[in-house]
C-alpha cells in the first residue's frame, strides 16, 4: 500500500478539525445518557408489553438507533458499532415477543416503512461483513423476495403493497372493521381516493357509514398487487450481493428494476405506481396509473417515489454495472420539474403537507415539530421572504383532479443522483433548481429533521469555492443539536410505557449529516433504504477497523468527476495516527495520481502515482496534510470486503 508521511507541522488545528473531534466526543457522552433512560438491561426499549392492533410502528422501534452504526462508519467509538448490533439484536427479539417480527424479518407491511429502518441493519453489514450471523440474516432477508409467495418471477413483481416473512399480506386492515374514521393527523394528507361515493372531504368521514365505504375501497385497492414503493427492496437485495457477490441477487435486480423502468417508459416517463396480480397497470384502480398505496396520490406522492426510483437505480447499477438505471429517477424529477410554476409563499405553506409541518416549525421555533418531514428546505426562504412573495414550485401528488400538493423541488433528489453519477447533466439539474430559487443557497439553517438531512444547498455552494466557512458552521449547528438532544432526554419525564413510538427518534442524539457531507464529500444517504455512497472511505491502520482514527479530522474541500481534493489533519498532540483513504465506499473506484502538499515554506507540490483502491496516510501529532487525489470512478466490482 502506498504511504504518504504528513509533513506539514499544525500548532493551531482549523477551527473546523476542533469541532469535527468535539462532535465526535459529545455524541458518545449523550448516546449513553439516551441509551441509559430508553432501554432495560436486555437492550430493549422501555415501552408496553402488548402490539396494538396495527401493522405499523415495527420500523420505529429500530429507527431509535438507525445512524448509531454510520457514525461508526465515520470513526465513532467502537462502541457505537458493539452498542448498535446489541440493541438491534434486543429490538428484533422484542417485536418477535409482540408479534409483528417473524424469523427476524417484518412480518408485513409497506416498503415505505420497512426501507426507513432496514438502512440501521445495512449499515451494520457494512461495519462488519464478517459478522456471521447478519450474513445469514442478510441472505435469509434478500431470499424472502426472490421467489414466491413474496414474488412472481413471471410477472416481475412483489404480489402485495404488505410483505414481509410472513409473505403477501393482503389487504389493508386485519380485522373485519375496516373504518376509516376521521382523524386530526389526516388534516395534511387529504383523501387517499377522491371517487368514493358519498366522500368529497376529510370531515366526511366523520360519519361512520361513509368510513367503512372508504374503509372498505382502501382494503381492496391496497390490498394485492405490486406498488412503485415496493423499489425500496432492492437495497435489501443489492446489501446481500455487497456481502457475497452472488450472481442471483444481480439477475434478480436487472429483472424486477427492468421491469418497473419498462412500466414507467410506456407512461411517458413517469412510474405508474401500481401494478395488478394479473401484471396490467390500473388493475384495481379503474386503469388508472396512480392511487397505489404511496403512490402518486397518497400520502406523499413525489417525495417517497423519488427516494424508491433513486434507490432501485444504486442497487440496480452497483450489481450490474449498467448506468441506463439512472433513466428511472431522471424522467421523475425531469417530468415533475417540467411542471413547476410560481405560488406565494404563504399559499405553498398553507396547501402542502411538508411545509404544513415548516409552517409550525416557524412558528414554535420547535425542530421537533417536523421530526418525520424531510422537505424542509423551505426554512431558509421562511425569514427572507414576503409570504406573498413567489416562490418556484413543483406537484408532488397526483388524483383524479389533476396535479396539486405544490411545494418547491428538493435539492436531495438531484444531489443523491450527482453523487452516485458525478454527470455533468445530474449537476445541471442542481444548478436549474438553484436559478429559479429567491433565496441564498450559501445559508446554513439550524435544524434537523427525522431524515437527519436537508443541509445539502449550503454544502453544495461549499464544494463550489463559495461558501468557505460551511465546515465549521454546520458543525456547530451539529453540536447545538446534540446538546438540544440530550436536555429533551435529561427533562423526559413521560411514562415511557405509554408514549408514541416516535418518542425515541425526536431525542436521538446522534446526528450523522455534518460528518457524511465533510469527510466524505456525500450527502447523507437517502433515508429510505439508502446505501452509503461515497467517493471515499476511510480506515484505522493501526486498530483495523473503520473510520477515522482518533484525533484525527478530515474535510472533502471539493469533489468532481476524476478529482478529490481532501485535508487531513491530526490534533492530537502525543500519538502518531495511520488512516487508510479508500477509493469508494465499497473499494469500487482507483486512485490514480495523488498530489500532497510537501511543506509550508515552498508549498511545493509532490506527485505520486499509485494505481490502487487504497493509499495509507501517517500523521504525527500535531500535523496536517492536503491531498488531491485523481482518481478513475467504477473500475472494480463493489463490495462490502474491502480492507483485510
Amino acid at each position: 500500500m502506498y504511504t504518504i508521511l504528513a509533513s506539514l507541522p499544525c500548532e493551531q488545528p482549523p477551527a473546523w478539525a476542533v469541532l469535527q473531534r468535539q462532535l465526535f466526543d459529545a455524541m458518545r457522552e449523550a448516546a449513553q445518557v439516551y441509551l441509559a433512560k430508553y432501554t432495560r438491561d436486555d437492550g430493549s426499549l422501555i415501552w408496553a408489553e402488548a402490539w396494538p392492533s396495527t401493522r405499523d410502528g415495527v420500523d420505529d422501534f429500530y429507527e431509535a438507533f438507525v445512524n448509531w452504526p454510520l457514525l461508526y462508519l465515520l470513526g465513532g467509538d467502537d462502541w457505537f458499532l458493539h452498542t448498535a448490533q446489541r440493541e438491534w439484536d434486543a429490538i428484533t427479539r422484542q417485536l418477535t415477543a409482540m408479534g409483528p417480527v417473524l424469523d427476524e424479518y417484518e412480518r408485513g407491511y409497506d416498503q415505505f416503512h420497512q426501507s426507513e429502518h432496514y438502512t440501521y441493519f445495512y449499515f451494520l453489514c457494512l461495519a462488519d461483513p464478517n459478522h456471521e450471523r447478519n450474513l445469514a440474516r442478510a441472505e435469509r432477508f434478500a431470499g424472502l423476495y426472490l421467489n414466491p409467495p413474496n414474488y412472481d418471477p413471471q410477472l416481475k413483481l412483489i404480489r402485495a403493497p404488505h410483505n414481509g416473512s410472513g409473505g403477501p399480506r393482503w389487504g389493508f386492515f386485519d380485522s373485519q372493521d375496516r373504518t376509516w374514521a376521521y382523524s386530526p393527523w389526516m388534516q395534511p394528507y387529504g383523501l387517499p381516493f377522491d371517487d368514493v361515493p358519498g366522500v368529497t372531504t376529510l370531515d366526511d368521514l366523520k360519519d361512520a357509514n361513509l368510513a367503512r365505504r372508504m374503509g372498505e375501497v382502501i382494503h381492496e385497492r391496497y390490498g394485492k398487487g405490486d406498488v412503485a414503493t415496493n423499489l425500496g427492496v432492492t437495497s435489501l437485495i443489492a446489501n446481500a450481493w455487497l456481502l457475497t457477490g452472488e450472481s442471483r441477487y444481480r439477475d434478480w435486480l436487472a429483472e424486477y428494476v427492468g421491469a418497473w423502468m419498462a412500466r414507467a417508459q410506456a407512461n411517458g416517463g413517469l412510474i405508474p405506481d401500481n401494478v395488478g396480480l394479473s401484471g396490467r397497470v390500473g388493475e384495481y384502480l379503474d386503469g388508472k396509473w396512480y392511487g397505489g398505496l404511496y403512490g402518486w396520490q397518497w400520502p406523499h406522492g413525489f417525495y417517497n417515489l423519488a427516494m424508491a426510483t433513486l434507490v432501485a437505480a444504486t442497487a440496480a447499477f452497483l450489481t450490474t454495472g449498467e448506468t441506463h438505471y439512472f433513466d428511472l429517477p431522471r424522467w421523475q424529477m425531469d417530468g415533475i420539474w417540467a411542471l413547476r410554476t410560481l405560488r406565494p409563499i404563504g399559499e405553498v405553506m398553507r396547501s402542502s403537507l411538508g411545509h404544513h409541518w415548516v409552517g409550525q416549525l416557524v412558528a414554535s421555533g420547535d425542530p421537533d415539530a417536523v421530526h418525520y418531514v424531510g422537505r424542509l428546505d423551505m426554512l431558509g426562504r421562511t425569514g427572507e421572504a414576503r409570504l406573498d412573495a413567489p416562490m418556484c414550485v413543483v406537484p408532488y401528488r397526483h388524483g383524479d383532479h389533476g396535479w396539486f400538493d405544490f411545494q418547491p423541488m428538493s435539492p436531495i433528489y438531484p444531489a443523491a443522483l450527482w453523487n452516485l453519477t458525478r454527470d455533468d447533466g445530474d449537476w445541471a439539474r442542481i444548478s436549474a433548481i438553484r436559478s429559479a430559487e429567491q433565496y441564498d443557497w450559501r445559508k446554513v439553517i439550524p435544524f434537523r429533521g427525522k431524515e437527519d438531512a436537508g443541509h445539502e444547498q449550503p454544502w453544495l455552494c461549499f464544494l463550489q469555492g463559495e461558501n468557505p466557512d460551511y465546515p465549521e458552521r454546520i458543525l456547530r449547528v451539529a453540536l447545538d443539536q446534540v446538546s438540544q438532544r440530550l436536555r429533551a432526554i435529561e427533562e423526559d419525564r413521560a411514562d415511557l410505557r405509554t408514549v408514541n413510538v416516535h418518542h425515541w427518534q425526536v431525542r436521538n442524539p446522534v446526528t450523522t449529516e455534518a460528518l457524511v457531507q465533510l469527510t466524505l464529500g456525500a450527502p447523507q444517504p437517502i433515508y429510505n433504504g439508502g446505501l452509503l455512497i461515497a467517493p471515499v472511505r476511510y480506515f484505522d491502520a493501526v486498530r483495523g477497523r473503520p473510520g477515522l482514527p482518533p484525533d484525527v479530522a478530515s474535510l472533502v474541500e471539493a469533489s468532481e468527476a476524476t478529482r478529490l481534493v481532501v485535508r487531513l489533519v491530526n490534533v492530537g498532540r502525543t500519538e502518531t495516527r495511520e488512516a487508510i483513504l479508500q477509493a469508494g465506499a465499497f473499494g469500487e473506484h482507483r486512485w490514480d495520481v495523488v498530489t500532497c502538499d510537501a511543506s509550508p515554506a515552498d508549498a511545493l507540490a509532490q506527485r505520486h502515482a499509485i494505481g490502487a483502491t487504497h493509499v495509507k496516510v501517517i500523521l504525527p501529532p500535531m500535523s496536517e496534510i492536503r491531498l488531491v487525489l485523481e482518481m478513475t470512478r467504477h473500475v472494480n466490482p463493489p463490495s462490502y470486503r474491502t480492507v483485510e
